[in-house]
């Protein structure tokens, strides 16, 4: 949790100085990039079963403990930018420090997004697999069908404003995919400093090296509206996604081999 936290806090300056993005626009790539793909995940699962080496059960719990801290951050780095409108209710004049990083830990850790978040995980560690058994049909059968309609969506507010893309050009398609083999690199380290297997490891790399295409535009879209949805998707999804499936997971996978000696 504390390293998907921490990867905001590396990507962000790139973003704003190296791309040269707005404030708004850093904060919700960072938070994308701070959160993880869950099908990215599946894929590196896949990958390492069909090399003989399936990954343990219990790494499936990293994928739902990543996912929150990223997106937290994120949308702190856009409160602090000015990224965001302030809460009307704490006029900025009117109160002291304290108060005011109070107001901002209160809206950041209450918003819409995270409360939805955190509030998921929450009901579904206190309900257990049992209460699941019940509503399973809707929210495993229907699961991918509703991801292939969410993802519809998603790509037609990044086609309406494609051309805004081009505003970012060439940086923030090298970030794309640049950024993912050294985030990968970070967790693979980690990874090998915890003592963690082989699979272990490559599969803390791959999550290290994705972007949520999924949870992060929800929530960046609801806590961070002043963002375009163009870039952060169209480089999550358009660049770093095919990126990690084709050349990044079987690169992490040898990090982790090599790290293993």
């Amino acid at each position: 949790m504390l390293l998907s936290a921490c990867i905001p806090l590396l990507t962000y300056p790139v973003l704003r100085s190296g791309v040269r993005l707005a404030a708004p626009d850093a904060a919700s790539i960072a938070a994308h990039y701070g959160s993880v793909s869950v099908v990215t995940f599946a894929v590196a699962q896949g990958v390492l079963a069909r090399a003989g080496q399936p990954s343990e059960p219990h790494l499936a719990v990293l994928v739902a403990l990543m996912e929150a801290p990223g997106i937290v951050v994120g949308i702190l780095l856009a409160r602090l930018a000015g990224g965001a409108p302030a809460v009307a209710s704490n006029p900025a004049p009117a109160i002291g420090p304290w108060r005011r990083w109070a107001g901002l830990a209160h809206e950041v850790a209450f918003g819409k997004a995270v409360v939805l978040l955190v509030g998921g995980l929450l009901i579904g560690w206190i309900s257990g697999p049992e209460a699941l058994a019940p509503i399973e049909p809707l929210f495993s059968g229907l699961f991918k069908g509703v991801l292939a309609l969410f993802l519809l969506e998603m790509g037609l507010v990044a086609g309406a404003r494609l051309p805004e893309l081009k505003q970012a050009g060439v940086r923030l398609v090298a970030f794309g995919l640049l950024a993912p083999p050294v985030l990968g690199l970070l967790g693979a380290v980690v990874g090998h400093g915890l003592g963690m297997s082989v699979p272990a490891i490559a599969i803390l790399a791959t999550l290290c090296a994705s972007a949520s295409y999924i949870a992060a535009p929800s929530a960046m879209r609801i806590a961070v509206p002043q963002a375009n949805p163009t870039l952060s998707i169209g480089v999550s999804l358009g660049v770093t996604f095919p990126f990690n499936v084709l050349v990044g997971i079987p690169l992490y996978v040898g990090m982790a081999r090599w790290l293993a000696g």
